[in-house]
């Protein structure tokens, strides 16, 4: 019986190919405002674009995990029960520093408005356009294969330091339709990645302390929700949650309680 060929570089290969599929679906993103499509259909092909590592991720699983399937494979990323400690914990956490970055803004802004969001109900649809974009479509690639799969040869920490960098960098695109230039969009970029890479180190810490996709999950749709509906100068906000969450990391890696930072996740 002839057995498929196991990737030897699974982690390189996927996020090589999530960033071929996520380039034209993000171009159709772009497509789509210019044309002047209303704004559903530009929110829809843009949560669509957000999946594309999860399209990768589908199209590699038979190389990756060869006589595995996949739908017991993702079934299995939540198996393990929630822990309501690490979820509250982590909701705390993140709920400061909204607070404090809402302080910050509200003492030094000059806007009108301190949210982006004008009802309740524009607030629930940014909630849930945003849940089913960024935190649901990327974390079964990103987390539940590439981080797992690295903290295979590698410690936790440095698996995030590496897999928080490549997902930082997928976002490039993105970066060049924020309209700044300059010294102001390479500002932006270093907050960005600094941003990211520090709550990639965050998400690792909770998720090897639960084991369940939920919680990265949850931290991601936190991050995203919070930094979004805040009214204020995109430079400073991405600066303000770049220094609270690598304040977060470096805590959580010094702290470091029963190794889950640094102890080599097994399955």
């Amino acid at each position: 019986m002839n057995r498929e060929k196991k990737l030897k570089k699974p982690v390189a290969s996927f996020i090589l190919l999530t960033n071929i599929i996520f380039l034209p679906l993000f171009l159709l993103v772009g497509a789509t405002s210019m044309l002047g499509f209303p704004t559903w259909i530009s929110d829809v092909t843009f949560c669509i674009a957000a999946w594309s590592s999860t399209f990768a991720f589908v199209l590699l699983f038979k190389k990756i995990y060869p006589g595995q399937r996949f739908i017991p494979f993702v079934k299995g990323k939540f198996e393990k029960k929630l822990k309501l400690s690490v979820i509250l914990t982590a909701v705390m956490i993140q709920t400061f520093i909204f607070f404090m970055i809402l302080l910050i803004v509200t003492n030094n802004s000059e806007v009108d408005s301190t949210f982006t969001v004008s009802s309740w109900g524009m607030l629930i649809y940014f909630f849930f356009k945003n849940l089913l974009s960024g935190p649901i479509g990327e974390e079964l690639g990103w987390r539940g294969f590439a981080q797992i799969e690295l903290q295979k040869k590698h410690s936790p920490l440095i698996a995030s330091i590496i897999i928080g960098f490549w997902w930082g960098i997928w976002h490039l695109p993105i970066w060049f339709t924020t309209g700044l230039v300059g010294r102001d969009l390479i500002k932006y970029i270093l907050f960005f990645m600094l941003a990211i890479m520090s709550t990639k180190i965050v998400m690792t810490a909770f998720y090897n302390l639960n084991q369940n996709l939920i919680i990265p999950i949850i931290i991601h749709q936190f991050f995203n929700f919070f930094i979004g509906i805040i009214n204020g100068n995109l430079i400073d906000l991405i600066m303000y949650n770049a220094i609270f969450y690598l304040v977060v990391a470096v805590l959580i890696i010094i702290i470091n309680p029963k190794n889950v930072l640094y102890g080599k996740y097994v399955e």
